[in-house]
């Protein structure tokens, strides 16, 4: 145990920010570490847009689902997919990369790359004290969100992140139990892996509980099942490829 492995382990959503803002040292800082994330064959595929002006800050929380966290915090990010970048470098090489920019694979290893500089980035904010929430519904209306940052070709905003000092302590939530995600040499069979899911089910409603005064009681199969029973956003695959990716 040392205090890399405290922070990560102590990770908690924050949706309440002190109105302090994150100094620009700061941000710079975050942003370093993104780039040292590691990266598919050197390729970085994504870009960092920060959100500076509150009236920016302001649309995307209405486009998010009116998350009033997005607008208020210290300092807003937002990660992007982003394949423009290599058609410059193409012209500047000489070379035609469009058949990988438009492959399954290529959207993948976008996909991964901006992962894992977002990730980097909430460690490194958590170490300094800082808390964070990734924002998954900016993705409710990409289109305008991709106008509203002007968002080139090839260039797609998967998510952001809200940064600033805590005003809020938020219970850790459970999560599955090691056995559920953790398999040795092979996938671990249904029979072994559904009692242990059961048991989680009662763990987690126990949690919401506890959490709630009794007001909510859905266990994590339950609550998934009733979030996954329809899909969301199915406008995805028409709006990515009209980006230009993921069409081959």
């Amino acid at each position: 145990m040392n205090e890399t492995i405290k922070n990560i382990l102590s990770h908690r959503s924050i949706r309440r920010f002190k109105d302090e803002p994150i100094e620009q040292e700061t941000v710079e800082t975050l942003i370093q570490c993104a780039q040292a994330a590691s990266t598919s064959s050197y390729q970085q595929v994504y870009s960092i847009i920060g959100i500076e002006e509150q009236s920016i800050k302001d649309k995307l929380a209405e486009l998010a689902g009116n998350q009033t966290y997005v607008s208020q915090n210290g300092y807003f990010f937002v990660f992007c997919l982003d394949y423009h970048r290599h058609q410059l470098m193409a012209q500047i090489a000489g070379q035609n990369v469009d058949d990988t920019i438009k492959s399954k694979e290529g959207f993948m290893v976008g996909m991964i790359d901006v992962a894992l500089a977002a990730q980097n980035v909430a460690v490194a904010a958590e170490s300094l004290g800082l808390g964070i929430v990734y924002i998954g519904g900016i993705r409710n209306n990409l289109p305008e969100v991709s106008e509203l940052l002007r968002c080139p070709d090839h260039v797609v905003p998967l998510f952001g992140m809200a940064v600033g000092h805590p005003d809020a302590s938020p219970g850790l939530k459970p999560r599955l139990p090691q056995a559920a995600v953790f398999h040795k040499n092979q996938y671990v069979e249904d029979e072994k892996a559904l009692p242990v899911l059961k048991e989680f089910e009662l763990q987690s409603a126990e949690y919401y509980r506890e959490r709630t005064g009794g007001a909510r009681d859905e266990g994590w199969a339950t609550q998934m099942a009733r979030v996954m029973s329809q899909p969301k956003r199915t406008y995805m695959k028409e709006f990515i490829e009209s980006k230009g990716l993921d069409k081959q």
